[in-house]
């Protein structure tokens, strides 16, 4: 096993972030390692591993370690045969994509439309882009929490006691396009089908108790009791604040890297500067612990 001393953080020194050297995923972890990356992770709201070779079960054993893994909603872009492990990929067989292509085309926190959105989102990179020996596809992250801190007091009082509604099919309207992917019928369905969800604009974090901006452009179509002009542009003035350059980090993929954030203190957006056939793209994604927003 590796000792607690052999483990090393490493800031990143923008305002989220940090890599986790020491630690080999594909081995059994101990509660005191596991504490570690938790205690990190929630100081961090981002952190990464480098240079890890998993396999499915021992990906699904890591993240079940910090709470319970989330089943994938969207059976057609799952794994085969590990159903909880969710594809993230441009690879194609045939006329369609083996996992979501798309994802994280916009500013957004992973799945905020659901009453109890997870606490964690985690993708292990099988496959990066590469040209000219230069990684694509890297994927910028942006602190829900420090945007928070740097509004004016004013501002603070405004929205502290605010709601908004989020809605499954807001990023997509937002965007003004049909779907990329061919494969996520069931996405679009279920896009359809699902009502649109309350949470408050301002969420307490449920571990470190830090005050989080919770509002996302697209995705939040209304603020309860208030006109809808007035609600769009509150919306789109936080959600601009969140992706600020003094909030962001930017992650620069390698293969083997683990990477994993906390969807209430992060926002996220990915970088398609990739395309098939030229360049493969596969990411293993796991979602854990469905975290109350109120």
């Amino acid at each position: 096993m590796v000792t607690i001393s052999d483990i090393e953080i490493i800031p990143s020194g923008a305002a989220l972030g940090a890599e986790i050297r020491g630690i080999d995923l594909s081995k059994p972890l101990d509660g005191s390692e596991v504490s570690r990356i938790n205690d990190a992770f929630n100081r961090h709201s981002v952190i990464c591993f480098r240079d890890q070779s998993l396999n499915e079960d021992r990906f699904l054993a890591f993240m079940g370690s910090l709470g319970p893994v989330e089943k994938v909603p969207i059976k057609d872009l799952a794994h085969p045969d590990y159903p909880d492990i969710f594809f993230v990929s441009n690879i194609r067989d045939g006329g369609r994509t083996i996992g979501h292509d798309d994802a994280g085309s916009v500013w957004h926190t992973d799945m905020s439309y659901s009453e109890r959105p997870p606490r964690i989102s985690a993708l292990y990179a099988r496959e990066v882009p590469f040209e000219n020996g230069v990684a694509k596809g890297d994927t910028h992250f942006a602190s829900t929490a420090a945007a928070y801190d740097a509004l004016s007091d004013a501002d603070k009082r405004g929205i502290e006691k605010l709601f908004a509604f989020h809605a499954l099919a807001g990023r997509r309207a937002k965007k003004g396009k049909a779907p990329r992917t061919v494969t996520s019928l069931e996405l679009e369905l279920r896009r359809k089908e699902q009502p649109n969800i309350l949470h408050p604009v301002v969420r307490t974090h449920p571990v470190t108790g830090r005050k989080c901006l919770y509002v996302t452009n697209g995705e939040c179509v209304g603020i309860d009791g208030m006109e809808e002009r007035e609600a769009l542009a509150l919306i789109e003035r936080l959600a601009r604040h969140i992706y600020r350059p003094a909030h962001r980090h930017t992650h620069k993929w390698e293969q083997g890297d683990l990477l994993m954030w906390d969807n209430c203190a992060v926002q996220h957006i990915a970088t398609f500067d990739y395309k098939w056939p030229e360049h493969r793209r596969l990411m293993w994604r796991i979602t854990v612990d469905a975290a109350p927003t109120h």
